[in-house]
């Protein structure tokens, strides 16, 4: 089984009396009779993919002939982790068929057939195959190289190194490293409605930057670096990057419209806008022919397998459909720019108007989208002010005037506690979740206790008799009962 950033497979095969144009005809005949499709000859070699359909796991064969010896290598092209050992059967499959399909071709039919071939090869200087095998230490200097910005590869680097650098210097600054608490990802940018449509919008695009966690992060990292080193050459510096902050916005902008209380923070919406451009892509001849019924394999394998495993819940799907469909727009948009690549009126008129479209469709959602919870949050705010007004009563100094005291009690006391009656009515005419609903309800009695409470005061008072003093105490119990079940209904939220 073999697991890493590519899954792949290698096995030597020596060619013992057989010539290398010899084996390079009967390896290409043993791809053939397998169902490969060979997309890359040269005198040293070939390269293959398998044909395995639509939704079935699918590899890459790279066959190099040196030195009387071929190197077989098969590599996963989809974007899992680990092959589960079905690079190491395509080989063993290979090697099967080719000394089943040996005896029944001569060396002077090979021969024939290797003229035949030769038109197809690849010459020499051009020959991909001819490049050395990495060493030890290159592989390693090439790990580190996906964090350094090159021709072709300028914009993903720097998005890894930007999203790597952001999760860095939260866990520097105390946020938890595994688990970041609601108010951490809060403070760092992360999209949530009551906040983001109060005029925080730049909400909508750092919640992209923010992760939920190292294994979030790294997840993710995976996915942007997989796509990047796809689509980046294909679209280049410009329409990549700005594709990538486009489809961002589009899925901060649908969980937006989805959820009412969900902090939602992570690159996967604008990773899932870059696989749905790619998707875009691959149903046209831009990517080539040979490997883009594979490619659209693992795309829509990736695509598909993630949404369904995002219904399981805790996870913002919303915001992966968002950024998959505005992918989708962007990519067929840019079709007609790719296509004539030296047409820079076309490419950048596209970027500009793919720009001016979704930033003020997003502006208009923006606006229209209801922010009841923002509202409630406010209006709470001057339920706690008055609530503070209403219980400065029991701070008034014993030497006080009867009548103040009285007054205190009658025209601020439950003058207060009676208002935010009214303004926990008032909530009724928003559309609010159920559980604060259920608070609200819990409120309303809370006030109306206060004010019996208030009302036996200011009879005792005004009267100067102890005799409803356990009628108050029995108020004040349940006052505090009431409080007790608010703290608990807090706590579930």
């Amino acid at each position: 089984m073999a697991v890493g950033f590519t899954p792949r497979h290698i096995e030597e095969f020596p060619l013992n009396e057989l010539t290398p144009q010899q084996f390079l005809v009967l390896a290409n005949e043993t791809a053939t009779k397998i169902g490969w499709k060979v997309g890359y000859l040269s005198d040293n070699g070939l390269i293959g993919y398998t044909d395995n359909g639509m939704f079935s796991w699918n590899a890459e064969i790279k066959i190099k002939i040196e030195s009387g010896v071929a190197t077989i290598q098969s590599a996963s092209t989809g974007n899992e982790m680990m092959d589960w050992g079905k690079n190491k059967k395509n080989i063993a499959n290979f090697i099967d068929t080719f000394l089943e399909l040996k005896p029944s071709l001569t060396k002077d039919e090979l021969d024939v057939k290797y003229q035949e071939l030769n038109e197809q090869l690849v010459s020499q200087e051009e020959d991909i195959l001819k490049l050395p095998p990495a060493t030890t230490a290159e592989q390693i200097k090439d790990f580190f190289s996906i964090f350094k910005p090159t021709q072709g590869f300028f914009i993903t680097p720097i998005l890894l190194n930007l999203n790597i650098l952001i999760f860095i210097l939260m866990v520097i600054k105390g946020v938890n490293i595994m688990q970041p608490d609601n108010e951490s990802l809060l403070n760092w940018g992360a999209n949530f409605r009551p906040m983001t449509l109060e005029g925080e919008w730049w909400r909508l695009l750092t919640n992209c930057f923010l992760h939920i966690g190292i294994f979030h992060l790294l997840m993710n990292m995976y996915a942007l670096l997989y796509i990047g080193v796809l689509l980046e050459p294909h679209l280049g510096r410009t329409r990549f990057i700005t594709a990538y902050l486009l489809t961002g916005i589009t899925a901060s902008i649908a969980s937006l419209w989805w959820h009412d209380l969900t902090i939602s923070a992570g690159a996967s919406g604008a990773i899932f806008g870059m696989y749905g451009v790619f998707l875009a892509l691959l149903t046209t001849n831009l990517i080539e022919k040979t490997a883009r019924k594979t490619l659209l394999t693992s795309i829509a394998v990736f695509v598909g397998y993630n949404l369904i495993y995002g219904l399981k819940g805790g996870i913002d799907n919303a915001a992966h459909i968002g950024g998959l469909l505005g992918g989708l727009v962007i990519g067929y948009a840019l079709i007609p720019s790719l296509k004539n690549p030296d047409e820079n009126k076309l490419k950048f008129g596209t970027i500009g108007l793919l720009s001016i479209l979704i930033l003020v469709s997003s502006f208009a959602v923006y606006k229209k989208l209801p922010n009841d919870i923002g509202t409630y949050d406010a209006k709470m705010k001057e339920f706690v002010s008055m609530e503070s007004m209403a219980l400065e009563v029991y701070n008034i100094s014993p030497t006080t005037s009867k009548d103040k005291i009285l007054s205190s009690i009658k025209d601020r006391g439950i003058y207060y506690w009676n208002e935010n009656i009214k303004l926990v009515d008032s909530f009724k005419d928003l559309d609010l979740p159920l559980e604060i609903r259920t608070r609200n309800r819990l409120l309303k009695e809370y006030c109306e206790l206060r004010i019996k409470t208030y009302e036996l005061l200011y009879k005792a008072i005004s009267e100067n008799t102890d005799q409803y003093r356990i009628q108050i105490e029995n108020y004040n119990k349940q006052i505090e009962a009431k409080i007790k079940e608010l703290g608990s209904e807090q706590q579930t939220q």
